[in-house]
């Protein structure tokens, strides 16, 4: 793997790490409505990136101009990450965890299918055995579910679709990502003066605590997401779908032994098709970058260089 495909694994990592824990920063504040929620975390992610960009561009004045195929193609990447982050925070407030932690297991199917279908990415047969056995079992977790799972298909579809657009984008991930949030932040904030002026709102009124996290949402929504655009630039999108698995198994984590919720023996195969997925893959990516690295020792190229 060249350094820049390191550099992409490594964040995509970071950003399934942080994206995994978010269920503790989200049960702080239970009591905020997940529409102000959601008007929060983007009119505070907003302001952190314009402070990046800015802090950024007196570094690097290389940007450019922006283009009307950057506003569309941004615009499109705002609507699914805004339709996202809306289902996951209704979802969470209305008692659907467990329908939601489906959801990010579905999510990286949908990117090694757009990863083959629209970038005619090859995958492996190792890899291609990790899948079947990741698709193998979230087919088995939603029929323990018992019903058709459209919180879950609505964010896989949402996120996967997303991350397509990310992966066609030609800005970087800062300048990017703070369009995309742009298109969002007047209608968010729109939605927070409203509440305000109905007497509704949240922030301000229910102590400092609440306040200070709010606030800080921004922080906590940008990091993953700045690390996940650089990511997804770098990387096959197969390779992020595999990574995919990393948040939902961390919360799974976090559901058993730290929020105390129940987890059935049937549901446990589910989860154990998944993990064993995780484990050829990653095995198979040991062996290759293993076999790349000698192919490359011996090169005549690299031999002569040596001498």
């Amino acid at each position: 793997m060249s350094d820049s495909g390191s550099r992409g694994l490594w964040y995509g990592v970071g950003a399934y790490l942080m994206w995994g824990t978010f269920p503790i920063y989200f049960s702080l504040y239970r009591q905020v409505p997940a529409l102000e929620v959601l008007a929060h975390r983007i009119v505070w992610s907003f302001a952190v990136l314009v402070a990046l960009a800015v802090a950024w561009a007196r570094r690097d004045r290389r940007g450019g101009a922006l283009e009307r195929r950057d506003v569309a193609m941004y615009g499109i990447a705002a609507v699914f990450i805004g339709l996202n982050w809306f289902i996951y925070v209704w979802a969470v407030n209305s008692g659907f965890v467990v329908e939601t932690s489906l959801g990010y297991f579905i999510t990286p199917l949908v990117n090694v299918l757009l990863g083959v279908i629209v970038f005619r990415e090859r995958l492996r047969g190792a890899q291609a055995a990790a899948v079947a056995l990741a698709a193998a079992g979230v087919v088995y977790l939603t029929y323990l579910y018992g019903a058709l799972p459209w919180i879950a298909l609505g964010l896989a579809v949402s996120f996967g679709t997303y991350g397509l657009v990310k992966k066609k984008a030609r800005l970087d991930s800062l300048r990017g990502l703070t369009l995309e949030t742009g298109i969002l932040f007047l209608p968010a904030l729109a939605l927070l003066v409203f509440r305000d002026a109905e007497g509704q709102s949240a922030f301000l009124h229910t102590g400092l605590r609440t306040d200070v996290l709010l606030a800080f949402s921004g922080v906590v929504t940008v990091i993953p997401l700045l690390l996940f655009g650089a990511a997804v630039r770098l990387i096959p999108l197969s390779m992020v779908g595999i990574l995919q698995y990393i948040a939902p198994s961390i919360q799974f984590v976090l559901g058993v032994w730290v929020f105390g919720e129940t987890f059935t023996r049937e549901r446990l195969i589910g989860f154990a098709l998944v993990w064993a997925a995780l484990v050829v893959f990653a095995g198979e990516g040991l062996w290759s970058r293993r076999v790349e690295r000698t192919e490359l020792g011996m090169a005549p190229g690299r031999n002569k260089a040596m001498e």
